[in-house]
């Protein structure tokens, strides 16, 4: 039998987990506004039990065990250099009331009922069977427990990823991601997750629609060392030949100084702030 989330495992226990490990300063700072919504939604109550789920470099978590006290945060994930950064950052935060995970939350045995809350900085849509992971999520959460996600919207809605395809199409006409597939848009589909929330013994499905830029560095310069070395970046540049690389390469750098602002460097984005209940019958 395949390993579950094996193409995911590979991704993030490897080159995807280790890039974000090294930049994880750009990357908290690129998720702070989705962060701050998705934690102001989740409205953990002092004492709760939470489970942060691809939890990465502890963000999140950190928030999350702030509002929790004296209530334990779980942090699950599946990159060991994440989590060895989440656990750093949290001693040097002194919290004492986090715990991080190596493992996949779609089959990890947790204790049945033992959370109050789930949350999810964009790390919920990469499963490769929806149905069984929040069937297992369900279990873990207490009868009336609840969950916010936050999860990309559709390709065309997120500027920071098309304009990244357009810089280095270089003539290609590139493939679109596959909506309800495990990836970054593995839950962009309304319709497809409110059924498979309430299939799998959620409900009072909400969705809100989030419009948050995201900030990809101070600088041009930051912005491009992000960038150029990030999974889908590196996915479109494995075709082409050296000298198309370089060329794409500074479509890119172009496109970023286009972007560039006081502020940083903003791209446009659109999430789902996804929130449910388990059912108490389920």
């Amino acid at each position: 039998m395949a390993e579950p989330n094996a193409e995911m495992r590979k991704a993030w226990d490897g080159p995807d987990g280790d890039i974000w490990a090294a930049s994880a300063d750009q990357y908290e700072t690129r998720g702070a506004g989705h962060r701050r919504l998705l934690l102001q939604a989740a409205a953990i109550a002092s004492g709760e039990r939470v489970l942060d789920l691809g939890c990465g470099n502890g963000a999140s978590t950190r928030e999350a065990a702030r509002m929790a006290e004296p209530g334990e945060v779980v942090g699950i994930d599946l990159s060991t250099a994440m989590l060895a950064n989440a656990r750093v950052r949290s001693a040097a935060a002194g919290l004492t009331n986090v715990t991080f995970v190596h493992g996949d939350a779609q089959v990890h045995d947790f204790e049945p009922e033992s959370f109050d809350v789930i949350i999810s900085n964009a790390g919920a849509m990469f499963f490769d069977d929806t149905v069984a992971a929040f069937t297992n999520l369900r279990r873990a959460l207490r009868p009336g427990g609840r969950i916010a996600l936050m999860a990309w919207q559709r390709l065309e809605d997120n500027e920071w990823l098309t304009v990244l395809r357009e810089a280095l199409a270089m003539g290609r006409d590139l493939p679109s991601p596959v909506v309800g597939m495990p990836g970054p848009f593995g839950l962009a589909d309304r319709e497809q997750v409110s059924a498979l929330l309430s299939d799998t013994g959620f409900t009072d499905v909400r969705f809100g629609d989030v419009r948050e830029p995201s900030v990809f560095g101070a600088t041009t310069a930051e912005a491009f060392a992000l960038m150029s070395d990030d999974g889908p970046t590196r996915g479109l540049l494995e075709d082409l030949s050296d000298a198309d690389k370089a060329t794409a390469l500074d479509q890119l750098r172009a496109v970023i100084a286009a972007h560039e602002t006081p502020s940083g460097v903003i791209f446009g984005s659109a999430s789902w702030l996804i929130r449910a209940r388990r059912s108490r019958v389920a």
